[in-house]
C-alpha cells in the first residue's frame, strides 16, 4: 500500500482516479490546485504524486519544479489532455517519473502506477542498503567481507530489476536487452577478452536501454514513422541511462558504457559525438551487438531482417560506424553453423573487483 497525493482541478477526475487507487489498497489524499498540494507536502510524506498539467492557476509542471527545487525525490507522474513535445521535454527536465495522456484508461493508469512504485521501492531499498553499509564500515574485516558479498548480491538484483523495467515499459522489444547482452558477451569471448570483461559486457547489455524510462510510452510503442522531435526525445535515453546507473550505485564503467552505446566509430553518434579513441571497448562491442540484434528482430514498424543483411550492414560500415576488431569477431561468430542469438537470462555475475 502506498500513500499517494492526487492533484487535479476536476472533481470528477479526482473521484474516479481515487477509486482506481483505493481498489488497489492505496491511501489517497487529493488537492484541486498547486497551492493546496504544496501545503499538504509541507506536513506530509507521500510515496507518489500524480498531477494534472493544465489547471487553473499554477500548472502541474510548476508543482513538479517546486517539488524538485525543495529537494524532494518523490516520484511524480504528470497527466495532460493536451500533450505537447514541450510538456514532455519539461517533464523530463524536471525528472517526472512518467507521462500519461488523458483520458486515462484504468488498466494503463494502474500499470504505470505499479511500475513507478516498483522503481521507488528499488531506490528506497538501495538507500537503506547504503545506510547499512556505512554502519558496517566500522566493524571487523570479516564483517566488511560479508557486507561486500551482500552488496554484490544486491547490485545483481538491481541489474535484474532494471533489465525488467524497460521490458514492461516497451513490450514490443521484450527480450532485446537480454539478447544484446548475450550476443555482446559472445563477441567479447570471440575477441579473447578475460572472464570479467565478458561478464561485464553481458551485464551492461542487460541494462543498456534502461534510460528509455524517460521516453513517453506512446513514442516507444508507435508503429509508424518517428518524427524528428520524437527521435530527439528517444535520444535522451543514452544520457538518462548513464545517470540512472550512477544513481543506482552500480560500477561507473557500466554507466559510462551505457551512456556511450549510441556513439559511433567516426564520431557521428550521440549523445556526445565521441570518436573511437574516447569510447570504451565494452561500448564498441555493445554497439555492434545492439545493431545486429535489432536488425534480426521484429519491430512494430518493420519485419525482422536476415542474419546475412545484418552481417552486410556491419561489414560495410566497418571502420566507419563500427570498430573493425569488434566487427571481425562478430562476423566470425555469426558465420558459425546453426548460430542463433542466445535468449537465456544468464545469472548476473558481478565480481569483487568492481567494488575495490
Amino acid at each position: 500500500m502506498a500513500k499517494i497525493l492526487l492533484v487535479d482541478d476536476e472533481r470528477s477526475i479526482r473521484k474516479t482516479l481515487t477509486l482506481f487507487l483505493e481498489i488497489e489498497n492505496h491511501k489517497v489524499e487529493s488537492a484541486s490546485n498547486v497551492e493546496d498540494a504544496l501545503a499538504l507536502l509541507v506536513n506530509n510524506t507521500y510515496d507518489l504524486i500524480i498531477s494534472d498539467v493544465i489547471m487553473s492557476g499554477k500548472s502541474g509542471l510548476d508543482l513538479l519544479k517546486s517539488v524538485r527545487d525543495t529537494g524532494l525525490d518523490t516520484p511524480v507522474i504528470i497527466m495532460t489532455g493536451e500533450p505537447t513535445v514541450e510538456t514532455a521535454v519539461l517533464g523530463i527536465q524536471y525528472q517526472a517519473s512518467d507521462y500519461l495522456s488523458k483520458p486515462v484508461e484504468r488498466h494503463e493508469f494502474l500499470r504505470v502506477i505499479r511500475r513507478v512504485l516498483d522503481v521507488k521501492q528499488l531506490v528506497d531499498d538501495k538507500k537503506q542498503l547504503e545506510i547499512e553499509n556505512e554502519q558496517y564500515q566500522k566493524n571487523l574485516e570479516a564483517l566488511v567481507e560479508n557486507r561486500t558479498a551482500a552488496l554484490i548480491e544486491a547490485s545483481a538484483g538491481v541489474v535484474s530489476l532494471l533489465a525488467k523495467v524497460i521490458e514492461y515499459r516497451d513490450p514490443y522489444t521484450a527480450g532485446h536487452q537480454r539478447r544484446v547482452g548475450n550476443l555482446a558477451a559472445e563477441i567479447a569471448l570471440n575477441m579473447g577478452l578475460n572472464t570479467k570483461q565478458i561478464e561485464d559486457v553481458r551485464i551492461i547489455g542487460y541494462v543498456h536501454d534502461v534510460g528509455k524510462i524517460v521516453v513517453p510510452s506512446e513514442i516507444l510503442s508507435k508503429p509508424g514513422r518517428i518524427s524528428d522531435v520524437e527521435m530527439a526525445l528517444i535520444k535522451e535515453h543514452a544520457q538518462a541511462g548513464y545517470e540512472m546507473l550512477i544513481e543506482a550505485g552500480l560500477p561507473k564503467e557500466y554507466a559510462l558504457a551505457v551512456g556511450q552505446h549510441h556513439e559511433r566509430y567516426n564520431g557521428t553518434g550521440y549523445p556526445n559525438k565521441l570518436s573511437h579513441k574516447d569510447v570504451l571497448l565494452e561500448s564498441k562491442i555493445l554497439v555492434v551487438a545492439d545493431v545486429v540484434e535489432a536488425m534480426i528482430s521484429h519491430r512494430p514498424y518493420r519485419p525482422a531482417r536476415t542474419l546475412e543483411t545484418a552481417m552486410e550492414e556491419i561489414e560495410q560500415n566497418k571502420g566507419i560506424l563500427y570498430d573493425p576488431d569488434v566487427v571481425n569477431a562478430c562476423i566470425r561468430l555469426l558465420k558459425q553453423k546453426n548460430y542463433a542469438v542466445d535468449d537465456t537470462a544468464h545469472k548476473i555475475q558481478i565480481t569483487r573487483e568492481e567494488y575495490n
